[in-house]
């Protein structure tokens, strides 16, 4: 029996429904909100019974927590780039050609993530005062260790990344807006590469490090 022709097993079942749910999830939640997403509406969209959704996730609130996180561990894996690299150059190029590429590939994720943020982060609020709040210490410790080494200019590490973010999450939460100032078109594979690179270089030259 071939691959292709051999039978799913139920966890292999359970992986493909859980990912088709929480694809889905995310484009409701980042269409509607919170508020105004249902578990009917997801299932409906995810073309499953709104029993087999509640078989994975037990509630709403479980499902758009999910979703969140999965996000956020996307962007804390991205963010690996810098640990290992001689300087900022190097770190903090592969962070932002990273960063973009998550925009461009989950832009509902991040228009979630900004939503919930903005709302005061009433499901995530954990998230921030721990595993971000550890993550940014340890980064902008490492851009301190950059600047004191010379490599880059004296500038204020937290505000370098708060500026990272909003920069490279705008081409997600504002994908619309640069849609239509694109001619109504979405982003060619040419144009995020050439947008990659002058982000990079107006950063990197920004902070002396170019």
């Amino acid at each position: 029996m071939t691959e292709a022709a051999r039978p799913l097993r139920r966890n292999e079942i359970r992986q493909q429904n859980e990912t088709l749910i929480l694809r889905t999830a995310e484009k409701v939640f980042a269409e509607a909100g919170f508020g105004g997403a249902t578990v009917q509406l997801i299932a409906d969209m995810a073309g499953l019974p709104k029993a087999n959704l509640l078989y994975y996730f037990a509630s709403k609130e479980d499902l758009y927590r999910q979703v969140v996180q999965n996000i956020f561990e996307i962007w804390l894996d991205a963010a690996q780039s810098m640990d290992d690299a001689p300087g900022p150059i190097e770190g903090i190029g592969a962070y932002i050609d990273a960063k973009m590429e998550i925009s461009r590939r989950h832009p509902d994720g991040s228009k979630v993530w900004a939503s919930e943020v903005m709302h005061g982060a009433p499901f995530i609020q954990d998230y921030l005062e721990t595993t971000l709040r550890e993550w940014t210490t340890g980064r902008a410790a490492l851009i301190q260790r950059w600047i004191d080494e010379g490599k880059m200019a004296p500038v204020d590490p937290e505000h370098l990344l708060y500026m990272l973010w909003a920069t490279t999450q705008h081409y997600a939460d504002f994908g619309h807006q640069i849609e239509t100032l694109n001619g109504g078109k979405a982003l060619s594979d040419a144009q995020w590469r050439a947008a990659k690179q002058s982000v990079k270089t107006m950063i990197l030259r920004g902070i002396g490090a170019l």
